[in-house]
Protein backbone atom coordinates (compact mmCIF):
# COMPACT_ATOMS: atom_id res chain seq x y z
CA UNK A 1 0.00 0.00 0.00
CA UNK A 2 2.87 2.28 0.84
CA UNK A 3 4.45 1.45 -2.53
CA UNK A 4 1.23 2.31 -4.36
CA UNK A 5 1.04 5.70 -2.66
CA UNK A 6 4.66 6.33 -3.53
CA UNK A 7 4.04 5.61 -7.23
CA UNK A 8 1.06 7.96 -7.26
CA UNK A 9 3.15 10.71 -5.73
CA UNK A 10 5.75 10.43 -8.49
CA UNK A 11 3.23 10.32 -11.35
CA UNK A 12 1.14 13.30 -10.20
CA UNK A 13 2.82 16.68 -10.70
CA UNK A 14 2.81 18.95 -7.68
CA UNK A 15 0.88 22.17 -7.60
CA UNK A 16 4.11 24.16 -7.48
CA UNK A 17 5.48 22.51 -10.63
CA UNK A 18 2.21 23.13 -12.47
CA UNK A 19 2.33 26.81 -11.55
CA UNK A 20 5.96 27.03 -12.61
CA UNK A 21 5.18 25.53 -16.01
CA UNK A 22 2.24 27.90 -16.44
CA UNK A 23 4.47 30.84 -15.58
CA UNK A 24 6.93 29.82 -18.29
CA UNK A 25 4.20 30.32 -20.91
CA UNK A 26 3.58 33.89 -19.77
CA UNK A 27 5.03 36.21 -22.47
CA UNK A 28 5.83 38.78 -19.78
CA UNK A 29 7.35 36.14 -17.49
CA UNK A 30 10.97 37.19 -18.11
CA UNK A 31 10.09 40.78 -17.23
CA UNK A 32 8.33 39.67 -14.04
CA UNK A 33 11.38 37.69 -12.98
CA UNK A 34 13.75 40.55 -13.80
CA UNK A 35 11.55 42.88 -11.75
CA UNK A 36 12.04 40.69 -8.70
CA UNK A 37 15.79 41.10 -9.02
CA UNK A 38 15.19 44.85 -8.94
CA UNK A 39 12.96 44.32 -5.89
CA UNK A 40 15.78 42.51 -4.11
CA UNK A 41 18.33 45.22 -4.95
CA UNK A 42 15.94 47.98 -3.88
CA UNK A 43 15.35 46.09 -0.63
CA UNK A 44 19.10 46.07 0.06
CA UNK A 45 19.16 49.79 -0.65
CA UNK A 46 16.23 50.35 1.75
CA UNK A 47 18.03 48.29 4.41
CA UNK A 48 21.20 50.37 4.06
CA UNK A 49 19.14 53.55 4.17
CA UNK A 50 17.36 52.37 7.32
CA UNK A 51 20.66 51.65 9.06
CA UNK A 52 22.12 54.99 8.01
CA UNK A 53 19.23 57.21 9.16
CA UNK A 54 18.02 55.15 12.11
CA UNK A 55 19.47 57.58 14.68
CA UNK A 56 17.74 60.53 12.99
CA UNK A 57 14.26 59.03 13.28
CA UNK A 58 11.71 60.07 15.87
CA UNK A 59 10.57 56.50 16.60
CA UNK A 60 13.44 54.26 15.56
CA UNK A 61 12.02 51.15 17.25
CA UNK A 62 8.73 51.48 15.39
CA UNK A 63 10.69 51.99 12.17
CA UNK A 64 12.41 48.64 12.61
CA UNK A 65 9.07 46.92 13.25
CA UNK A 66 7.69 48.45 10.09
CA UNK A 67 10.84 47.43 8.24
CA UNK A 68 10.17 43.87 9.38
CA UNK A 69 6.76 44.10 7.70
CA UNK A 70 8.47 45.48 4.59
CA UNK A 71 10.84 42.51 4.61
CA UNK A 72 7.99 40.00 4.93
CA UNK A 73 6.08 41.61 2.07
CA UNK A 74 9.18 41.79 -0.14
CA UNK A 75 9.76 38.06 0.31
CA UNK A 76 6.10 37.06 -0.17
CA UNK A 77 5.44 39.27 -3.22
CA UNK A 78 8.82 38.46 -4.77
CA UNK A 79 8.08 34.73 -4.65
CA UNK A 80 4.48 35.23 -5.84
CA UNK A 81 5.53 37.28 -8.85
CA UNK A 82 8.58 35.17 -9.69
CA UNK A 83 6.71 31.86 -9.61
CA UNK A 84 3.60 33.32 -11.22
CA UNK A 85 0.65 32.80 -8.87
CA UNK A 86 0.76 36.44 -7.76
CA UNK A 87 0.48 37.97 -11.23
CA UNK A 88 -3.09 39.14 -10.78
CA UNK A 89 -4.98 42.26 -9.78
CA UNK A 90 -5.31 41.26 -6.10
CA UNK A 91 -1.58 40.96 -5.48
CA UNK A 92 -0.77 44.07 -7.50
CA UNK A 93 -3.36 46.22 -5.69
CA UNK A 94 -2.04 44.90 -2.38
CA UNK A 95 1.47 45.82 -3.53
CA UNK A 96 0.42 49.42 -4.15
CA UNK A 97 -1.47 49.62 -0.86
CA UNK A 98 1.47 48.26 1.15
CA UNK A 99 3.96 50.60 -0.55
CA UNK A 100 1.80 53.70 -0.02
CA UNK A 101 0.92 52.72 3.56
CA UNK A 102 4.58 52.30 4.49
CA UNK A 103 5.39 55.65 2.86
CA UNK A 104 2.62 57.30 4.89
CA UNK A 105 4.19 56.07 8.14
CA UNK A 106 7.02 58.52 7.49
CA UNK A 107 5.04 61.21 9.33
CA UNK A 108 5.03 58.97 12.42
CA UNK A 109 8.56 57.58 12.48
CA UNK A 110 10.22 60.88 11.52
CA UNK A 111 9.74 64.58 12.07
CA UNK A 112 8.13 66.78 9.44
CA UNK A 113 11.37 68.64 8.77
CA UNK A 114 13.19 65.35 8.17
CA UNK A 115 10.55 64.17 5.69
CA UNK A 116 10.75 67.47 3.82
CA UNK A 117 14.53 67.29 3.42
CA UNK A 118 14.81 63.54 2.67
CA UNK A 119 13.10 60.94 0.58
CA UNK A 120 10.13 59.20 2.12
CA UNK A 121 10.67 56.25 4.39
CA UNK A 122 11.36 53.41 3.47
CA UNK A 123 12.89 54.94 0.25
CA UNK A 124 11.14 55.87 -2.96
CA UNK A 125 13.24 53.34 -4.86
CA UNK A 126 11.64 50.44 -3.00
CA UNK A 127 8.14 51.91 -3.53
CA UNK A 128 8.71 51.92 -7.31
CA UNK A 129 8.34 48.10 -7.23
CA UNK A 130 4.59 48.56 -6.89
CA UNK A 131 4.52 50.78 -10.00
CA UNK A 132 6.48 48.18 -11.97
CA UNK A 133 4.02 45.45 -10.93
CA UNK A 134 1.06 47.56 -12.09
CA UNK A 135 2.73 48.28 -15.44
CA UNK A 136 3.64 44.63 -16.07
CA UNK A 137 0.11 43.47 -15.34
CA UNK A 138 -1.98 46.19 -16.99
CA UNK A 139 0.20 48.09 -19.46
CA UNK A 140 1.49 51.67 -19.82
CA UNK A 141 -1.73 53.57 -19.02
CA UNK A 142 -2.21 51.87 -15.67
CA UNK A 143 1.55 52.08 -15.16
CA UNK A 144 1.25 55.86 -15.38
CA UNK A 145 -1.71 55.80 -12.97
CA UNK A 146 0.29 53.68 -10.53
CA UNK A 147 3.20 56.10 -10.84
CA UNK A 148 0.92 59.04 -10.07
CA UNK A 149 -0.49 57.26 -7.00
CA UNK A 150 2.94 56.39 -5.58
CA UNK A 151 4.47 59.73 -6.59
CA UNK A 152 1.48 61.60 -5.19
CA UNK A 153 1.84 59.75 -1.90
CA UNK A 154 5.47 60.83 -1.73
CA UNK A 155 4.48 64.47 -2.30
CA UNK A 156 1.73 64.19 0.32
CA UNK A 157 4.16 62.85 2.90
CA UNK A 158 6.55 65.73 2.26
CA UNK A 159 3.66 68.13 2.70
CA UNK A 160 4.48 70.09 -0.44
CA UNK A 161 4.12 69.69 -4.18
CA UNK A 162 7.02 71.34 -5.97
CA UNK A 163 6.23 72.33 -9.57
CA UNK A 164 9.92 72.87 -10.22
CA UNK A 165 10.58 69.42 -11.60
CA UNK A 166 14.16 70.42 -12.33
CA UNK A 167 14.87 70.25 -8.59
CA UNK A 168 12.36 67.54 -7.73
CA UNK A 169 11.90 65.13 -10.59
CA UNK A 170 10.97 62.13 -8.43
CA UNK A 171 7.35 61.93 -9.55
CA UNK A 172 8.37 62.31 -13.21
CA UNK A 173 10.83 59.44 -12.90
CA UNK A 174 8.24 57.23 -11.19
CA UNK A 175 5.60 57.93 -13.86
CA UNK A 176 8.11 57.43 -16.68
CA UNK A 177 9.14 54.10 -15.16
CA UNK A 178 5.53 52.92 -15.12
CA UNK A 179 5.03 53.97 -18.74
CA UNK A 180 8.27 52.40 -20.01
CA UNK A 181 7.76 49.08 -18.23
CA UNK A 182 4.13 48.99 -19.37
CA UNK A 183 5.17 49.51 -23.00
CA UNK A 184 7.72 46.73 -22.70
CA UNK A 185 5.01 44.40 -21.36
CA UNK A 186 2.65 45.30 -24.23
CA UNK A 187 5.38 44.70 -26.82
CA UNK A 188 6.20 41.33 -25.25
CA UNK A 189 2.55 40.25 -25.34
CA UNK A 190 2.09 41.37 -28.95
CA UNK A 191 5.27 39.62 -30.07
CA UNK A 192 4.13 36.45 -28.33
CA UNK A 193 0.71 36.70 -30.01
CA UNK A 194 2.34 37.09 -33.44
CA UNK A 195 4.64 34.12 -32.85
CA UNK A 196 1.73 32.01 -31.61
CA UNK A 197 -0.33 32.90 -34.66
CA UNK A 198 2.58 32.15 -36.98
CA UNK A 199 3.12 28.78 -35.31
CA UNK A 200 -0.59 27.98 -35.65
CA UNK A 201 -0.55 28.93 -39.35
CA UNK A 202 2.56 26.82 -39.92
CA UNK A 203 0.98 23.86 -38.14
CA UNK A 204 -2.26 24.26 -40.11
CA UNK A 205 -0.32 24.48 -43.37
CA UNK A 206 1.65 21.36 -42.55
CA UNK A 207 -1.50 19.46 -41.64
CA UNK A 208 -3.23 20.64 -44.83
CA UNK A 209 -0.27 19.46 -46.87
CA UNK A 210 -0.41 16.06 -45.18
CA UNK A 211 -4.15 15.72 -45.78
CA UNK A 212 -3.69 16.93 -49.35
CA UNK A 213 -1.14 14.20 -50.04
CA UNK A 214 -3.32 11.50 -48.49
CA UNK A 215 -6.46 12.65 -50.28
CA UNK A 216 -4.59 13.02 -53.56
CA UNK A 217 -3.22 9.49 -53.30
CA UNK A 218 -6.64 8.02 -52.55
CA UNK A 219 -9.94 9.82 -52.97
CA UNK A 220 -8.96 12.20 -55.76
CA UNK A 221 -7.48 9.47 -57.90
CA UNK A 222 -10.60 7.34 -57.48
CA UNK A 223 -12.89 10.26 -58.39
CA UNK A 224 -10.73 11.08 -61.40
CA UNK A 225 -10.84 7.45 -62.55
CA UNK A 226 -14.64 7.30 -62.16
CA UNK A 227 -15.04 10.54 -64.13
CA UNK A 228 -12.76 9.31 -66.91
CA UNK A 229 -14.20 5.79 -67.19
CA UNK A 230 -17.78 7.08 -66.92
CA UNK A 231 -17.36 9.32 -69.94
CA UNK A 232 -15.72 6.50 -71.89
CA UNK A 233 -18.58 4.08 -71.15
CA UNK A 234 -21.28 6.69 -71.84
CA UNK A 235 -24.97 6.15 -71.36
CA UNK A 236 -26.30 6.36 -67.81
CA UNK A 237 -22.79 6.47 -66.38
CA UNK A 238 -22.17 9.89 -67.94
CA UNK A 239 -24.16 11.57 -65.18
CA UNK A 240 -22.13 9.66 -62.57
CA UNK A 241 -18.94 10.78 -64.30
CA UNK A 242 -20.02 14.42 -64.19
CA UNK A 243 -20.88 14.17 -60.48
CA UNK A 244 -17.52 12.55 -59.77
CA UNK A 245 -15.75 15.32 -61.70
CA UNK A 246 -17.60 18.01 -59.76
CA UNK A 247 -16.74 16.40 -56.44
CA UNK A 248 -13.11 16.05 -57.46
CA UNK A 249 -12.86 19.75 -58.29
CA UNK A 250 -14.65 20.76 -55.06
CA UNK A 251 -12.39 18.53 -52.98
CA UNK A 252 -9.27 19.93 -54.63
CA UNK A 253 -10.40 23.47 -53.78
CA UNK A 254 -11.18 22.41 -50.23
CA UNK A 255 -7.80 20.88 -49.47
CA UNK A 256 -5.94 23.74 -51.14
CA UNK A 257 -7.74 26.15 -48.79
CA UNK A 258 -7.34 29.06 -51.20
CA UNK A 259 -10.06 31.64 -51.78
CA UNK A 260 -10.79 33.09 -55.19
CA UNK A 261 -9.67 36.52 -53.94
CA UNK A 262 -6.26 36.96 -52.39
CA UNK A 263 -6.32 39.00 -49.19
CA UNK A 264 -4.58 42.23 -50.18
CA UNK A 265 -4.05 43.02 -46.50
CA UNK A 266 -1.55 40.16 -46.29
CA UNK A 267 2.04 41.05 -47.12
CA UNK A 268 3.17 37.48 -47.92
CA UNK A 269 1.09 34.87 -49.75
CA UNK A 270 1.71 31.16 -50.24
CA UNK A 271 2.15 30.88 -54.02
CA UNK A 272 1.93 27.09 -53.84
CA UNK A 273 -1.55 27.33 -52.32
CA UNK A 274 -2.62 29.88 -54.95
CA UNK A 275 -1.57 27.63 -57.84
CA UNK A 276 -3.11 24.51 -56.27
CA UNK A 277 -6.51 26.16 -56.64
CA UNK A 278 -6.23 25.56 -60.41
CA UNK A 279 -6.04 21.77 -59.98
CA UNK A 280 -8.89 19.94 -61.64
CA UNK A 281 -9.85 17.13 -63.97
CA UNK A 282 -7.69 18.42 -66.83
CA UNK A 283 -5.11 20.36 -64.78
CA UNK A 284 -2.41 18.80 -62.60
CA UNK A 285 -0.45 21.01 -60.19
CA UNK A 286 2.91 20.12 -58.65
CA UNK A 287 4.48 22.30 -55.97
CA UNK A 288 6.93 22.04 -53.06
CA UNK A 289 5.67 20.39 -49.88
CA UNK A 290 6.18 23.61 -47.93
CA UNK A 291 4.75 27.09 -48.34
CA UNK A 292 6.39 29.30 -50.97
CA UNK A 293 5.95 32.81 -49.60
CA UNK A 294 5.93 35.67 -52.12
CA UNK A 295 4.70 39.25 -52.12
CA UNK A 296 0.95 39.59 -52.56
CA UNK A 297 1.41 41.55 -55.82
CA UNK A 298 3.57 38.78 -57.27
CA UNK A 299 0.97 36.18 -56.25
CA UNK A 300 -1.88 38.15 -57.86
CA UNK A 301 -0.04 38.70 -61.12
CA UNK A 302 1.15 35.09 -61.41
CA UNK A 303 -2.34 33.81 -60.71
CA UNK A 304 -3.67 35.94 -63.59
CA UNK A 305 -0.87 34.73 -65.88
CA UNK A 306 -1.48 31.07 -65.10
CA UNK A 307 -5.24 31.49 -65.49
CA UNK A 308 -4.70 33.06 -68.90
CA UNK A 309 -2.35 30.27 -69.96
CA UNK A 310 -4.83 27.61 -68.83
CA UNK A 311 -7.65 29.39 -70.66
CA UNK A 312 -5.56 29.18 -73.82
CA UNK A 313 -5.14 25.45 -73.23
CA UNK A 314 -8.90 25.01 -72.83
CA UNK A 315 -9.71 26.98 -75.99
CA UNK A 316 -6.85 26.15 -78.35
CA UNK A 317 -5.05 22.97 -77.27
CA UNK A 318 -7.78 20.61 -78.48
CA UNK A 319 -10.35 18.34 -76.86
CA UNK A 320 -9.11 16.36 -73.89
CA UNK A 321 -5.83 18.23 -73.65
CA UNK A 322 -4.18 17.95 -70.24
CA UNK A 323 -2.37 20.85 -68.60
CA UNK A 324 0.46 20.58 -66.09
CA UNK A 325 1.50 23.39 -63.74
CA UNK A 326 4.87 23.10 -61.97
CA UNK A 327 6.17 25.48 -59.29
CA UNK A 328 9.87 25.52 -58.38
CA UNK A 329 11.32 27.56 -55.52
CA UNK A 330 14.95 28.47 -56.30
CA UNK A 331 15.50 30.82 -53.36
CA UNK A 332 15.99 34.18 -55.04
CA UNK A 333 13.45 33.39 -57.77
CA UNK A 334 10.47 31.17 -58.51
CA UNK A 335 9.84 29.34 -61.76
CA UNK A 336 6.31 28.50 -62.88
CA UNK A 337 5.90 26.18 -65.85
CA UNK A 338 2.55 25.72 -67.60
CA UNK A 339 2.65 22.87 -70.13
CA UNK A 340 -0.01 21.01 -72.13
CA UNK A 341 -0.10 17.99 -74.41
CA UNK A 342 -2.29 19.65 -77.02
CA UNK A 343 -1.90 20.45 -80.70
CA UNK A 344 0.68 23.15 -80.20
CA UNK A 345 1.09 26.47 -82.03
CA UNK A 346 1.93 26.57 -85.71
CA UNK A 347 4.96 28.65 -86.78
CA UNK A 348 4.01 32.27 -87.47
CA UNK A 349 0.69 32.01 -85.68
CA UNK A 350 1.68 34.43 -82.91
CA UNK A 351 2.97 37.03 -85.35
CA UNK A 352 -0.28 36.79 -87.29
CA UNK A 353 -2.31 37.28 -84.12
CA UNK A 354 -0.34 40.41 -83.24
CA UNK A 355 -0.89 41.85 -86.76
CA UNK A 356 -4.61 41.25 -86.32
CA UNK A 357 -4.55 43.24 -83.05
CA UNK A 358 -4.99 40.28 -80.75
CA UNK A 359 -2.42 41.08 -78.06
CA UNK A 360 -3.62 38.63 -75.42
CA UNK A 361 -0.36 36.71 -75.11
CA UNK A 362 1.97 39.72 -75.10
CA UNK A 363 -0.12 41.75 -72.66
CA UNK A 364 -1.66 39.12 -70.40
CA UNK A 365 1.35 36.85 -70.03
CA UNK A 366 4.60 38.43 -71.23
CA UNK A 367 3.64 41.94 -70.12
CA UNK A 368 2.65 40.89 -66.61
CA UNK A 369 5.78 38.81 -66.09
CA UNK A 370 8.12 41.52 -67.38
CA UNK A 371 6.38 44.05 -65.12
CA UNK A 372 7.51 41.87 -62.22
CA UNK A 373 11.08 41.95 -63.48
CA UNK A 374 10.90 38.38 -64.79
CA UNK A 375 11.02 36.56 -68.09
CA UNK A 376 8.44 34.51 -70.00
CA UNK A 377 9.63 31.92 -72.50
CA UNK A 378 7.24 30.13 -74.86
CA UNK A 379 8.14 26.76 -76.38
CA UNK A 380 5.70 25.20 -78.81
CA UNK A 381 5.36 23.42 -82.11
CA UNK A 382 2.75 21.55 -84.17
CA UNK A 383 1.73 18.39 -82.30
CA UNK A 384 4.24 19.10 -79.50
CA UNK A 385 1.98 20.97 -77.14
CA UNK A 386 2.80 24.32 -75.56
CA UNK A 387 4.94 25.24 -72.58
CA UNK A 388 5.34 28.55 -70.79
CA UNK A 389 8.33 28.95 -68.47
CA UNK A 390 7.89 31.97 -66.21
CA UNK A 391 10.84 33.08 -64.07
CA UNK A 392 10.23 35.80 -61.47
CA UNK A 393 12.75 37.21 -58.96
CA UNK A 394 11.42 37.36 -55.38
CA UNK A 395 12.52 39.02 -52.16
CA UNK A 396 12.11 36.82 -49.11
CA UNK A 397 10.27 38.37 -46.18
CA UNK A 398 9.93 37.13 -42.61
Amino acid sequence: MGGGAQTHSRSSPSRASQIARAADTDPVGPLWRAAQLFRFLSYLYALGFQIAINDDLLHDDAAWVLFGLLTAWSVASGIAYYVGFGRNVYWVVADVVVACALMLTTSYVAETSWALNNQTWPTTLWAVNAVISVALLAGPIWGIVGGLVVGGTSSFVKGAFDLNFGRNATIIIIVATGMAVGLAAVIARRAHAVLTQAAAVAAATEERERLSREVHDGVLQVLSLIAKRGREIGGDTTELAELAGQQERALRRLISDVDDDIDVGTAVVDLAGVLRSFAGEHVSVSSPGVAVGVDVVVAEQLRSVVRNALDNVAHHAGDGAQAFVLLEDLGDRVVVSVRDDGVGIAPGRLDEAQRQGRMGISKSIVGRVEALGGTAVLDSGPGLGTEWELTIPVERQA
